[in-house]
C-alpha cells in the first residue's frame, strides 16, 4: 500500500502525477473520450469550459469552410488553443496536466451533451472533432502516441512476417515502397470498410474484404475508430438526453451553447471598459467613423438614420447599444440622437425627450430597473427580436434578400465579381459568420490576409470586435505614418477625413 502511493507525487500546481510526469486520472494527452470525466465540477466550470471548447471547434469549422490550407489551419489552431485549452505533453515541465486534461475532457462531454440532440449538430460536432483529434495526433510526441494507442487495444491484426511475404509483390505494387521501406514496415489487415478513404485513394490492397494498411496510413485507422466511437457516443447520449429536461441549472447552459454553435458563435458578451479606451468617442466622430468601421449590420442602419431620420424600436437599441459599446458616452449619445432625428425632420426637441430619451438613458441603466445592457452580439441579432417585413434590423447576412444584399456590398463595401459571389455562396449556405467575416478580410486587405479574420483565424462574432479591430488597424496604419510624417493625432486624422 505505501509503496502505491509513494509512486505519486504533488505536481507543481497540486495534482497528483505519477512518477512519470503522467496525470494518473489522464495519462495520455491524446483521448478517445471513451469513459465520461471522473471528476466534480462547478457549474461555472462547466460553463467556461465548454465555451473554451467551443472556440477551438467554431475556429476549425470556420477554416473549413472558407477551404483554408491545412497548415494555416494548424497555426490557426495552436494560437487558439494557447489562449483557450492548451494541452501539454507529458514531457512538458511546469505545467498542470491534470487541470489542463480535465478541462478537456469536461469541455468535450460538455459539448456532447449540448449537440447530441439535434442530427445537424452531431454531424457539424463529429467532423469538427475528429478534425481537432487529428491535429493533436499529428503534432503529439510520438512515443506517448505508440503508447496511447497501444493502451486502446483497437481491433487492428498485425500481418505475420510469412503472410507478409507471401503478398510481398501486391503490396510493393500498391504502396509503391522501396524494398528497404517495405522491411521496415508493418501491415495491419481491417475490414475494407474501416479504411474507405484509402480504397478510394486506392493506398490498400484489398483481399477477401479485408484491407492491408501499411503502417504509414496509420492515421485513417486512428481517425476512423474515433470518429466510430464519438459517433456511438453521441447518439448515446441523445437517448437519456430528456432526463435533463427537468435539470434547470444546466438546460440553459447546453440550450446556449447549440445556439452558439448554430450562429457560428462561441463568445460572451462584449463588454466596452472606458478606462480602457485611449480614444474619447464624441457624437460628432460617428459620421466620420461609420463608412470606415461599422459592420454590415449597423452600417446599414446608419444609412437609413441619415437617409429618414427616424428608426423603429428595436433599430434603435440595436444601433445604440452598439455606439455604447463604440464609446459613446450617454451625453454623447443623446447629442447624436437628437441631431439625427431633428434634421431635417419636424420633430421638436420637446417630442425628443418625451419619445426618445428616457430609452437611450435607460439603456444606458439610468432609467428603470438601472441594468446597464450589453451591445447586441451576432447570436442574439440573428436569434431574438426577429424582423417583421417593415422592420429594418437583424443581420444582413440572414435577413436581406440575395439581390438586395448583393447591391448593399457593392455599394457600401466595393465588393463584386468573384469576390462577391464568394460571399454570397457562404450565404446561401447559411455561415452568416463566415461571410460577414469575409467581408472584413476585403474591406481592409492591405492588412488583413485571407483567412486571417479578426485575427488568429477568428470569426466575426460581435459587431462592436469587427469596430475595435477595423479601427485598430487604421491606427496602426496612421502610427506607421506618423513616423515618417512627424506626429498627428489620430482621432485629429479620422475627423479630418
Amino acid at each position: 500500500m505505501f509503496a502505491a502511493t509513494s509512486s505519486r507525487r504533488r505536481g507543481p500546481s497540486g495534482p497528483e502525477v505519477t512518477k512519470h510526469g503522467k496525470s494518473s486520472k489522464y495519462p495520455w494527452r491524446l483521448n478517445f473520450y471513451n469513459r465520461p470525466p471522473p471528476d466534480d465540477v462547478t457549474l461555472e466550470e462547466f460553463e467556461e469550459y465548454a465555451i473554451a471548447r467551443l472556440r477551438i471547434i467554431s475556429l476549425i469549422e470556420s477554416a473549413q469552410i472558407r477551404g483554408l490550407p491545412p497548415s494555416q489551419l494548424v497555426t490557426s489552431y495552436e494560437q487558439a488553443s494557447k489562449k483557450y485549452l492548451p494541452l501539454s505533453a507529458n514531457t512538458a515541465k511546469n505545467v498542470d496536466l491534470s487541470a489542463e486534461r480535465k478541462k478537456d475532457v469536461i469541455s468535450h462531454f460538455v459539448l456532447r451533451l449540448a449537440f447530441c440532440g439535434s442530427e445537424e449538430l452531431r454531424k457539424r460536432y463529429l467532423r469538427a472533432e475528429t478534425t481537432l483529434f487529428k491535429i493533436r495526433f499529428e503534432s503529439d510526441d510520438k512515443e506517448e502516441r505508440t503508447n496511447f494507442l497501444k493502451e486502446l487495444q483497437l481491433d487492428w491484426k498485425l500481418v505475420s512476417e510469412p503472410e507478409k511475404e507471401s503478398l510481398k509483390f501486391d503490396l510493393l505494387t500498391v504502396t509503391k515502397l522501396d524494398e528497404s521501406a517495405f522491411r521496415a514496415q508493418s501491415f495491419y489487415k481491417v475490414h475494407w470498410t474501416l479504411v474507405p478513404d484509402l480504397v478510394e485513394k486506392r493506398k490498400v490492397l484489398l483481399k477477401g474484404g479485408l484491407a492491408y494498411v501499411p503502417q504509414s496510413e496509420q492515421l485513417s485507422l486512428v481517425l476512423q475508430a474515433f470518429s466510430a466511437r464519438l459517433e456511438a457516443g453521441l447518439e448515446l447520449t441523445a437517448k437519456y438526453l430528456p432526463r435533463l429536461d427537468e435539470d434547470q441549472r444546466l438546460l440553459p447552459i447546453l440550450n446556449h451553447l447549440s445556439l452558439s454553435y448554430l450562429t457560428g458563435s462561441a463568445s460572451t458578451e462584449y463588454t466596452f471598459d472606458p478606462d480602457n479606451n485611449s480614444e474619447t468617442v464624441t457624437a460628432e466622430m460617428i459620421d466620420h467613423l461609420a463608412p470606415r468601421h461599422f459592420p454590415p449590420c449597423m452600417r446599414h442602419l446608419w444609412n437609413v438614420t441619415e437617409n429618414v431620420h427616424h428608426l423603429k424600436h428595436y433599430a434603435r437599441l440595436q444601433l445604440g447599444l452598439f455606439l455604447k459599446g463604440v464609446g459613446l458616452s450617454v451625453e454623447e449619445a443623446l447629442v447624436w440622437w437628437r441631431k439625427a432625428f431633428l434634421v431635417p425632420s419636424k420633430m421638436t426637441d420637446d417630442t425628443f425627450r418625451k419619445e426618445y430619451q428616457y430609452n437611450i438613458r435607460h439603456s444606458f441603466g439610468l432609467e428603470g430597473r438601472k441594468m446597464n445592457y450589453a451591445p447586441k452580439s451576432c447570436q442574439r441579432i440573428l436569434t431574438q427580436d426577429q424582423p417583421g417585413a417593415q422592420d429594418i434590423h437583424g443581420c444582413p447576412f440572414r435577413h436581406f434578400a440575395p439581390a438586395r444584399l448583393s447591391l448593399f456590398l457593392e455599394k457600401d463595401y466595393r465588393i463584386s465579381g468573384p469576390d462577391l459571389q464568394e460571399v454570397m455562396n457562404q450565404v446561401k449556405s447559411t455561415h452568416y459568420h463566415v461571410a460577414c467575416t469575409r467581408v472584413f478580410e476585403l474591406t481592409h486587405r492591405s492588412d488583413v490576409q485571407k483567412g486571417e479574420g479578426l485575427g488568429n483565424g477568428e470569426s466575426v462574432d460581435h459587431p462592436n470586435k469587427w469596430f475595435d479591430r477595423s479601427w485598430e488597424l487604421e491606427k496602426s496604419a496612421l502610427g506607421e505614418v506618423n513616423k515618417v510624417d512627424g506626429d498627428h493625432p489620430v482621432k485629429d486624422e479620422v475627423m479630418a477625413s
